[in-house]
């Protein structure tokens, strides 16, 4: 699936980008894990590693991991970069639907 596609798959939808190695992104995964269970059915949830996704990380001005991108209709309309609590990353979303 293309990256339009992915930020067309669902009326809102949360990319990560992150890196393997990256402490924070480590310690953010089983937050994103939780959010994405949480928001099964309102909204998608998709991550990319940064070292496999040079290009894309590019193409979105990535520039510090992990950095979270909401897209409500395929447009950017949200993005943080950095450890934040998941009650925070689910507001976010929500803030979209």
């Amino acid at each position: 699936m293309s990256y339009e596609q992915v930020i067309n798959s669902a009326p809102v939808v949360l990319v990560e980008f992150y890196a393997s190695w990256c402490p924070h992104c480590q310690r953010m995964m089983p937050v994103v894990a939780d959010v994405k269970r949480r928001v099964e059915g309102k909204a998608e949830v998709y991550q990319y590693d940064v070292d496999k996704f040079e290009a894309l990380t590019d193409e979105n001005n990535v520039e510090s991991y992990p950095t979270f991108i909401i897209y409500k209709d395929g447009q950017e309309v949200w993005r943080n970069a950095g450890e934040m609590p998941e009650a925070d990353l689910i507001e976010a979303i929500r803030s979209f639907e």
